[in-house]
């Protein structure tokens, strides 16, 4: 784009054509030329500004300014609909963004969560009915489901809503997405579940991996397996106030671990599995000598390593990146059965491009060699029958003048069987 200077108008045009840029100095009162073919992306794009004051360019931003303010001021965008399956909003939708509005008591819980923000709302419907609903938006889908698992208890019956969702009277929790949503029912019936699904549906989604759940959790196994007890473990609070056979410094959570506790059965007694998942496998393996040394240590553990809050039992191992540990009244055999039971299986993911170019590709070399082939016998066939072709056509024209003459056909012979009068004969 060239901004070029226009020549100055007389005093006498200005009074003429009273603009605003008059009001501004002489040298300010400069107008937009596009020099730019037509039809071109400089061109669509400064089209609508050329030949305007540039009083005119400022105003047009300072009006995207504001309206980008505006937009920003709206914050994010609602969770809650105003109205679904027959439910509607009886009156305004509470926004917030401290977690002790969801739940004061486990508020640290949930920043360990990733917790954002919360929206509250009471819905009633035309038969007099009512429902409360809290809403808790994470940074992404890993936190409402760790969530998820530290408010669900054993004594909850399971649903289909959501991602996940559990139920207890008249109250029901589910996740969907990076949302967990608690619903409380003044009355249930047939269609309750029915209704929460539908407002799942409607729930907004994270973008990206925000959508992704843990892996950590489908290691463990299913055999023995006591219901609603897995908690899925993002921080030390909610280790400490879940319960777990290693101290919280020994899990080192600044390293990036994630820790799963589920209960099992055993014959003598209830027992604890553990997953902690680190980033490599070298940080597990320096974690686990760790825990073996605190594991193996006296009643006076040096000064500085934490000691194991169970010791006896106690079995441990690493696969992969994720230490297993087994603690509880249980014999070996039954530990070594559930720690066999838990095995890394490392997915690869390449980067780069996996397909073969046809270099590398064994079918595509087969079938040039066929082809090839087929094009030599081709050639083959084609000059065969040239060269025979023209032999005949040249014996038709010529005969005995080009091919077959007698004084090339002659052939150079000893005669060594005949006798001495058909020699002197032949001479």
């Amino acid at each position: 784009m060239v901004v070029r200077r226009q020549p100055q108008q007389s005093r006498k045009e200005i009074d003429a054509k009273p603009d605003r840029a008059s009001l501004l100095p002489a040298n300010l009162s400069l107008r937009w030329k596009l020099s730019a073919p037509p039809g071109s992306l400089l061109h669509r794009v400064f089209a609508p500004f050329s030949g305007m004051n540039r009083t005119r360019p400022i105003a047009v931003l300072l009006v995207l300014f504001v309206c980008a303010a505006a937009w920003a001021a709206e914050g994010p965008t609602a969770i809650l609909p105003a109205q679904f399956a027959g439910w509607q909003v009886k009156d305004s939708v509470v926004k917030s963004t401290d977690p002790s509005t969801a739940d004061a008591a486990n508020s640290p819980v949930l920043r360990e969560y990733g917790f954002q923000r919360l929206e509250k709302a009471t819905y009633t419907r035309d038969d007099g009915r009512k429902l409360d609903i809290k809403a808790a938006v994470f940074a992404d889908a890993s936190g409402a489901y760790g969530a998820f698992t530290y408010y669900k208890t054993p004594v909850m019956l399971n649903e289909k809503i959501g991602g996940q969702g559990s139920s207890l009277n008249n109250r029901v929790l589910f996740y969907q997405g990076n949302i967990l949503v608690d619903a409380v029912f003044d009355k249930l019936n047939a269609m309750s579940a029915a209704e929460l699904r539908e407002l799942a549906g409607s729930l907004p989604g994270p973008g990206g991996n925000a959508r992704n759940l843990p892996t950590l959790p489908t290691y463990l196994p299913k055999a023995a397996y006591q219901k609603n007890t897995a908690k899925y473990i993002l921080g030390p609070v909610t280790l400490d106030r879940v319960g777990s056979p290693l101290p919280t410094p020994m899990v080192d959570f600044k390293s990036g671990a994630e820790v799963v506790i589920a209960r099992y059965q055993a014959k003598a007694g209830d027992s604890t599995l553990m997953l902690i998942e680190y980033p490599t496998p070298q940080i597990a393996a320096e974690k686990l000598r760790r825990i073996d040394a605190a594991h193996q240590a006296t009643a006076q553990p040096p000064a500085g390593v934490p000691s194991i809050v169970d010791v006896a039992p106690f079995f441990d191992k690493r696969t992969g990146p994720i230490i297993v540990i087994v603690a509880g009244p249980l014999a070996i055999s039954e530990a070594n059965s559930l720690l066999g039971s838990v095995s890394y299986e490392a997915d690869v993911t390449w980067n780069e491009n996996t397909y073969l170019t046809k270099k590398d590709n064994l079918a595509n070399l087969l079938f040039n060699v066929i082809v090839l082939c087929g094009i030599v016998v081709g050639v083959s066939l084609v000059a065969g029958l040239a060269f025979g072709g023209f032999r005949i056509l040249m014996k038709r024209i010529f005969p005995d003048r080009v091919f077959d003459r007698p004084d090339d056909m002659e052939i150079i012979s000893l005669h060594l069987g005949d006798t001495l009068e058909q020699a002197s004969r032949r001479r």
